[in-house]
């Protein structure tokens, strides 16, 4: 009898003792699909909204990842929980390159805009490059306007902003033909004449020079 209830015991105190790893385990398994289940969910979410709210889905993607590892800690056989892990990690990587080359890409869109608003002025509406919008009444206060912030800001431009700077240049100077047609007077056409003597070789001297100023970067 004796020998009955030592054998009883046992095999109760081995069932507890393999329960309590089966939980462990059960648990652990759990947290890893909370944590895949996340990066699927963000995973989902368009680069251009996921760019608007990323510290908050890095801050998730942080402590999901934690709390996965931190519990596959206490499982002996973690191994295939650790490929589940590493392969939604993978996967949070890629989509974290996605939304970085999204935001710069919306960075670079909005200072480009920045950029051809102050150079055309308030007249600028973000519209098309035939800009219909000048007229004989306003092209000469574009062109100053246009010539005064390029001399002013000349020297935090970088080449790909002056070659942005020549293509706006050629647009105005494109909608000027037009212009000339609809009445321009004599004397705004030689100061528009008296201004672009002014600019062309500020555009020059100065893409040259930006230009030069990347490539001593590049070899440093």
């Amino acid at each position: 009898m004796k020998t009955l209830k030592l054998t009883l015991t046992i095999v109760a105190i081995a069932a507890i003792f393999s329960s309590c790893k089966d939980d462990k385990k059960e648990i652990a398994q759990k947290q890893v699909d909370v944590y895949s289940a996340y990066i699927d969910s963000v995973s989902n979410v368009t680069t251009v909204e996921a760019s608007k709210n990323w510290n908050a889905i890095e801050s998730g993607f942080q402590k999901n990842k934690a709390d996965a590892d931190n519990a596959i800690v206490t499982v002996k056989d973690n191994s295939e929980m650790q490929v589940s892990i590493d392969a939604s990690t993978d996967q949070y990587m890629v989509f974290k390159a996605e939304v970085k080359a999204e935001t710069e890409a919306m960075e670079a869109a909005n200072l480009k805009l920045m950029m051809r608003q102050s150079l055309l002025g308030n007249g600028f509406n973000g519209g098309d490059m035939k800009f219909t919008w000048i007229n004989k009444d306003n092209i000469l206060s574009v062109y100053q306007n246009f010539v005064d912030t390029a001399e002013k800001n000349k020297d935090s431009y970088s080449r790909e902003d002056w070659d942005e700077i020549k293509l706006l240049y050629e647009a105005i100077d494109t909608r000027k033909n037009t212009v000339e047609k609809e009445g321009l007077t004599s004397s705004d056409n030689r100061k528009i004449s008296s201004l672009k003597l002014k600019f062309a070789p500020m555009y020059t001297f100065n893409r040259m020079g930006a230009k030069s100023d990347e490539n001593a970067e590049a070899k440093e």
